[in-house]
């Protein structure tokens, strides 16, 4: 089965599971072409990779996948790096994204959803509660969404594309019971941060802040009892609080030393078109 026909399928799969409409005569309300913007950030972050890194990855390093059950991991094709993508993880990126930023205008409603998270299915995790909501899908609200999804994907995608360049795909590989086993589930805590430092820099040259990325960590940190698709986005065993720390150190680091991009133009700021 070729990339491009699970990619049509995917496509297809989630037009079909996330829009909703309010009503008969409304029109129907969904995040548009966010597997299309999971490609495009895929190839930004592949593009703004050294060259030596990119020796290991596909130019196209995103492989989309038509499954409900939210997973995100790195996996290979002829020998070259992908990082394999559902169609729910995508979803569930659509509305951790969309409850932080409805929580903007309804304070609590980010912990509500992750409490419902926490007690729903692993593999089709529940929808937004009172998502129809109009005051929800103001334009305000979906531009934080947007920001939020972005950040979120790119910072996850930087880490699964880490695990390639630094060895660690190679190293664990054998050990993963199947080619969509979280990697996190075999890495040791040195290993975690190493791929987290060089994902965060990979992620914010290419324009995307740490907020999104501290707001799904948050999500998972709320948990006691953590979902399987935890698993694919952090160590069962990772403190959160100090990851986001983290996150907040890379962050400054990067703006007080590496303002520009390799090729000297500066893309802070830039927008995905």
């Amino acid at each position: 089965m070729s990339i491009r026909f699970l990619a049509i399928t995917a496509a297809a799969g989630l037009s079909f599971v996330i829009q909703t409409s309010a009503g008969a005569n409304s029109t129907p309300r969904a995040y548009p072409d966010d597997l299309k913007m999971a490609m495009k950030i895929g190839n930004a972050l592949y593009d703004s990779l050294d060259a030596k890194y990119q020796q290991s990855l596909e130019p196209t390093p995103v492989r989309l996948l038509p499954m409900d059950a939210p997973k995100m991991t790195p996996t290979e094709n002829d020998n070259l790096g992908q990082v394999s993508v559902s169609v729910g993880f995508v979803v569930l990126m659509d509305r951790i994204a969309h409850a932080k930023a409805i929580d903007q205008v309804k304070r609590g409603y980010f912990d509500k959803y992750v409490s419902s998270l926490e007690q729903g299915s692993d593999e089709n995790p529940p929808e937004l509660p009172d998502i129809d909501n109009p005051r929800y899908w103001q334009r305000d609200v979906m531009n934080d969404q947007s920001g939020f999804f972005n950040q979120m994907m790119g910072l996850t995608m930087a880490i699964n594309l880490s695990h390639h360049y630094l060895g660690q795909y190679d190293k664990y590989s054998g050990q993963m019971s199947g080619e969509l086993a979280p990697i996190n589930n075999f890495l040791t805590m040195d290993e975690w941060e190493t791929g987290l430092k060089a994902a965060a820099e990979n992620s914010l040259e290419c324009a995307f802040s740490t907020a999104g990325g501290k707001a799904l960590f948050e999500a998972i940190g709320k948990m006691p009892h953590r979902p399987a698709w935890a698993a694919y986005i952090v160590p069962q065993n990772v403190d959160v609080k100090k990851l986001n720390k983290q996150l907040a150190k890379y962050e400054k680091q990067f703006f007080h030393g590496r303002f520009f991009h390799r090729s000297g133009q500066v893309i802070w700021g830039q927008r995905l078109n």
